[in-house]
C-alpha cells in the first residue's frame, strides 16, 4: 500500500484526509487539560456540541469509531447476548471479531439490498425466547451503510426498524461513521436520525477530516457506564483538546462542504459508467462512494488498481472483481476527473 505522495490523487478512503491548514492551527492554539478529570475545555466543548447535536443528554470523546462500537456493545449487552445487523456492518467484518472477544455477544447477520434490512427481515431473525436461545439485546443500523456502497438509511425505514425493536424489548445503536454524509445527502438532520436509538456515535476522522476522534452519545446513565468501559480498554486520554478541537472546528466548517465530495463522486461515476462491461454497484451513487463491478469487463481488479497505483491514482479493492471510489476534502473536481479518464484509458488498454 503506498504512502501518500506529492501530487498523488488519492481516492482509497476519507480515512486518508490530512488536517487542513486552519485546523493545524486550530489543534496548536487548542485549550486542554487532564480529560480523564474533565478538566480539558476543549473535550468538554465537543462533547457537549457533538450530544446537542444528536439529541442526547450527554457524550464521551474515544479515539476511534470502533472504540465506540465496542464500548456501546459491553454498555448495553452481557455474554452470550445476541445483537443484529446487516452482513455487511463493519462492526461483522471490520472489527477483529471485537463483539464476541470483548463483549461476549454474537452477531446474526441479516441480509437486506444496499446494506439495509427491513423491520420484516429483523423480525424474522429475531428467535423466539427461550432458555435454549441466546437473549435478544440489541439491532445496529449503520449509517451510511458502507458494505452497501454508502447508501443513506431512509428515515422512514430507521423508524420501522426501530419499531420492531422497541416491540421486543431491545435496546438501539446507531453507528454513525458517515452520519453527516447521510445527514447531508438526505436533508433529514443528525438529530431526527438519532431519536430512535438509545447509543449513536459520529466519526471525525473520515468526510470530516480530522486525524483522531469519534464522540459517543446516549443518556447520561450510558455515557457513566460508556466511561467505565473507557477506562478499562485504555481509550481514556490526557490533554485530548488538541484533537478535541480539530473535532469542533470540523463541525463548524467541514459539514455543508460534504455535498462536494457526493457531486464528486457522481461525476466519477459519470465517466468510468461509458467501460463496457463495467457496472455500478449499487446504482445510483448516493454520497461519496461509488462501488466499482468489473466481473463483465474480464479483467481482475488488482491488475486495474496497480495500473491506476503506477499512475499515482489509488483506490481500493475489496473483492477480486470489485473497486471502491471514495471522495473527501483531500481531492478537487479536477481530479476527480482525472482519475476516471485514466481508469477508462487503463481498462480499455488492459482488454
Amino acid at each position: 500500500m503506498s504512502s501518500w505522495k506529492e501530487g498523488q490523487i488519492n481516492l482509497q478512503s476519507d480515512t486518508q484526509t490530512r488536517p487542513t491548514p486552519r485546523m493545524r492551527e486550530v489543534i496548536a492554539a487548542a485549550d486542554v487539560g487532564d480529560e480523564q478529570y474533565g478538566h480539558d475545555p476543549s473535550v468538554n466543548q465537543l462533547c457537549q456540541e457533538t450530544a446537542e447535536l444528536l439529541g442526547k443528554e450527554a457524550a464521551v470523546f474515544l479515539p476511534s469509531g470502533t472504540m465506540c462500537n465496542e464500548i456501546a456493545l459491553l454498555v448495553h449487552c452481557r455474554p452470550g447476548d445476541e445483537i443484529y445487523a446487516h452482513r455487511t456492518a463493519h462492526i461483522l467484518i471490520s472489527e477483529a471479531g471485537g463483539p464476541a472477544a470483548l463483549a461476549g455477544v454474537q452477531v446474526y447477520p441479516i441480509d437486506g439490498p444496499r446494506g439495509q434490512y427491513s423491520a420484516e427481515a429483523l423480525q424474522a431473525g429475531i428467535q423466539p425466547q427461550s432458555r435454549y436461545t441466546p437473549t435478544a439485546r440489541l439491532v445496529l443500523v449503520e449509517q451510511t451503510s458502507n458494505g452497501g456502497g454508502g447508501t443513506v438509511w431512509p428515515l422512514e425505514l430507521v423508524r420501522q426498524v426501530a419499531d420492531t425493536a422497541r416491540e421486543k424489548g431491545l435496546h438501539l445503536h446507531m453507528d454513525g461513521a458517515r452520519l453527516m454524509n447521510a445527514v447531508v445527502a438526505s436533508g433529514t438532520s443528525a438529530e431526527e436520525f438519532s431519536a430512535p436509538f438509545d447509543s449513536v456515535w459520529l466519526d471525525f476522522t473520515k468526510g470530516l477530516g480530522c486525524p483522531i476522534g469519534a464522540v459517543l452519545a446516549g443518556s447520561a446513565d450510558f455515557i457513566h457506564e460508556a466511561w467505565k468501559w473507557k477506562q478499562r480498554i485504555g481509550g481514556a486520554m490526557r490533554q485530548a483538546g488538541m484533537m478535541a478541537a480539530a473535532c469542533s472546528y470540523a463541525l463548524r466548517h467541514h459539514v455543508d462542504r460534504l455535498a462536494e465530495d457526493h457531486e464528486n463522486a457522481r461525476r466519477f461515476a459519470a465517466i468510468v459508467s461509458q467501460c463496457d462491461g463495467l457496472q455500478l454497484d449499487p446504482e445510483p451513487v448516493e454520497t461519496n462512494l461509488v462501488f466499482l463491478d468489473i466481473a463483465g469487463t474480464g479483467l481482475a481488479a488488482g491488475e486495474v488498481r496497480a495500473r491506476l497505483e503506477a499512475e499515482s491514482i489509488n483506490i481500493s479493492e475489496p473483492a477480486p472483481t470489485r473497486l471502491r471510489v471514495c471522495t473527501h476534502l483531500d481531492v478537487s473536481r479536477e481530479q476527480v476527473e482525472t482519475a476516471a479518464h485514466a481508469f477508462v484509458n487503463i481498462v480499455n488498454d488492459l482488454r
